[in-house]
């Protein structure tokens, strides 16, 4: 172990403040991380990594000599008002803290919804929930084939990434799209009490992708489909569907359905 890397830790340490807020920033048990500033251990080789994005140094660096690692994190000590931290992750931290425990949903869905932008066409996504530094992220992959003037086969593709909280009874996930930064969205579904999940009802508001981008709201399904999965064959089922396409059963059709609804989707004209 270097004999610099205990002192330099403190070092990159002393920039905020307190031990206790760079621990809940890196997700580090306290008492784990005491052991790396006095010198007893080190971090292993993901920690290590971890620790290093968050001072913005590379792991070598964190070996030099005290007087070299002084001057260099001196130069990239960020500014006054980072160190207060980002104020929306302390907006967001009071929800972390009271939020349940989702591990038992953490896997792969499809999430059957009616879409928002092809009015009438059921759309099939797939959902991956996970759990990350105590935290539960998830990523949404939408892919549509639409016709166009220039393109009679034209392909959207979509990627959302978002944080997912269970609130009270129910489970609450926000998004966004991360190719094109142009929106958000949120779902709201009833957690299931069985011992075994198989589908989840609730709601999605979002806006269509169309060119008067219509604020919507819509029934969604999630369907589970296990911790492990063929990711290849899952996405090639990610489309839209025509409500009476017969890879969407009845069931699923009953739980997007609304009644006197058009297509089950509220639009906000």
């Amino acid at each position: 172990m270097s004999e610099h890397f205990a002192t330099n830790l403190k070092l990159a340490c002393s920039h905020y403040r307190s031990i206790s807020e760079v621990c809940r920033q890196l997700s580090i048990n306290r008492a784990q991380f005491n052991k790396y500033l006095s010198g007893q251990s080190r971090p292993t080789a993901y920690n290590l990594k971890r620790i290093g994005d968050f001072f913005g140094v590379e792991e070598y660096e964190l070996d030099l000599p005290a007087d070299q690692f002084s001057r260099l994190i001196g130069a990239r000590v960020p500014s006054s008002v980072e160190q207060i931290g980002d104020p929306i992750s302390e907006l967001f931290r009071p929800l972390h803290d009271h939020a349940g425990n989702l591990s038992r949903y953490c896997g792969y869905y499809f999430e059957y919804s009616n879409c928002m932008s092809v009015p009438g066409t059921v759309l099939v996504s797939l959902v991956h929930l996970w759990e990350e530094g105590g935290r539960f992220l998830f990523e949404r992959q939408e892919r549509q084939e639409r016709s166009s003037a220039t393109d009679q086969h034209a392909e959207v593709r979509c990627r959302y990434l978002g944080a997912a909280f269970q609130l009270q009874d129910r489970v609450f996930l926000i998004d966004y799209e991360s190719l094109t930064y142009n929106e958000m969205s949120q779902t709201i579904l009833i957690p299931s009490f069985k011992s075994r999940i198989t589908r989840l009802n609730g709601l999605k508001a979002g806006v269509s992708s169309g060119d008067r981008r219509n604020p919507a709201c819509t029934r969604v399904v999630w369907e589970y489909l296990g911790q492990e999965i063929n990711r290849i064959n899952a996405y090639r089922q990610v489309k839209l569907y025509r409500p009476d396409d017969p890879r969407i059963d009845e069931d699923i059709r009953e739980r997007l359905d609304v009644g006197p609804l058009r297509n089950g989707l509220f639009e906000v004209e």
